[in-house]
C-alpha cells in the first residue's frame, strides 16, 4: 500500500506509517456468498422395453414431433387420449407425456400415412397402415395438427425404407458398372457421378 503525504498538526508533513492490509489483530468479513445456483431439473421420459427383443429404447431428446393424440384402441376399438413420441423410426405413445411408453408403432414396417376422417367418421383424423395390414387410427386436435403429424410421420417413413438414399450417403463404388473399365476408369468424363 502506498503512503500518504499529510500534514502534521505542527505544519510540517509527515508520512503516515503504512500499515498491513490485514493485521492478526483486524477481522476481514467473509466475501459475501454466491448466490446459490438453481437446480435445473429436465424431466426424463422413462425409456420403453421392446417387448419383442427386451431393449430398452430411449423416448427423450432429441425429437421429431411429440404431442396429444387420440387414438383407437387395438382391442376394445374404444378412442382414448395418449401422448405420442416420434423419434427415428419409432412412435412411441404412452397415457401422459412423462409415463413409461406402453405402445410403439415400428414405422420401418409402415407402408402409408393418410388422412382418414372418412373412415373414422371422427374430425382430424389420419390412418397409419403397415404392410401386414395392421392399421392405427388416431386424431389430432386441430387440422394443422393432423397435418404435421401426418407429413412427420411420412417422413419417418420414407427415412427408413430400403428404397430411400441419402444424397449425402450416395455412392456408386461399382466399378463393374456400365460406363467404366475394369480397372475403374470413367469412361465418360463429363459425368460427376463415376
Amino acid at each position: 500500500m502506498h503512503q500518504q503525504a499529510m500534514q502534521s498538526p505542527y505544519g510540517h508533513p509527515y508520512q503516515k506509517p503504512s500499515m498491513p492490509e490485514t493485521s492478526p489483530y483486524q477481522h476481514r468479513a467473509p466475501p459475501p456468498a454466491a448466490a446459490p445456483r438453481p437446480l435445473t431439473f429436465t424431466p426424463r421420459r422413462p425409456a420403453y422395453q421392446c417387448v419383442t427383443t427386451h431393449r430398452m429404447l430411449d423416448t427423450n431428446e432429441p425429437l421429431q414431433l411429440s404431442g396429444f393424440l387420440t387414438k383407437q384402441s387395438e382391442w376394445l376399438r374404444d378412442w382414448r387420449r395418449r401422448f405420442f413420441v416420434l423419434k427415428g423410426e419409432n412412435l412411441f405413445f404412452g397415457k401422459g407425456e412423462w409415463d413409461a411408453p406402453h405402445g410403439l408403432i415400428d414405422l420401418r414396417t409402415c407402408t402409408t400415412v393418410k388422412s382418414a376422417e372418412m373412415r373414422t367418421g371422427r374430425p382430424n383424423s389420419l390412418e397409419v397402415s403397415t404392410a401386414d395390414g395392421t392399421t392405427y387410427w388416431m386424431c389430432a386436435e386441430t387440422e394443422k395438427e393432423k397435418d404435421d403429424w401426418i407429413g412427420a410421420i411420412g417422413r419417418a417413413i420414407v427415412r427408413c425404407s430400403s428404397t430411400y438414399q441419402d444424397d449425402a450417403e450416395y455412392d456408386s463404388g461399382d466399378d463393374e458398372e456400365e460406363g467404366t473399365g475394369g480397372d475403374g476408369d470413367s469412361v465418360d468424363s463429363q459425368n460427376p457421378y463415376k
